[in-house]
């Protein structure tokens, strides 16, 4: 256990900037990119931040909520392709 750590537990918050901010960056950019994994890399970094007693890391909390806004997209997106390809194929008479 690091001195960090235990000065957080102690009450008093760690000094420096969190180790984990990186990992946030990146499921950050994961999220515009393949918004899945970007989800799951950004909760991955959040929780970690927390663990190690940095309760903020902005860029995972933005990659999460990013991730799963553009996974909800891309899912409607692809209903409505589906459903478009079915009733083309349905009125051409096949």
């Amino acid at each position: 256990m690091s001195y960090e750590q235990q000065t957080y537990r102690g009450g008093v918050a760690p000094v420096g900037e969190d180790p984990n901010k990186t990992l946030g960056i990146v499921g950050l950019v994961l999220a515009f990119v393949a918004p899945i994994i970007g989800v799951i890399v950004s909760y991955i970094a959040k929780k970690k931040s927390a663990e190690g007693g940095y309760p903020e890391n902005t860029p995972a909390k933005w990659g999460f909520i990013l991730g799963l806004i553009f996974t909800i997209l891309g899912v409607v997106f692809a209903i409505i392709y589906f459903i478009a390809i079915a009733a083309i194929i349905g009125s051409s008479g096949m």
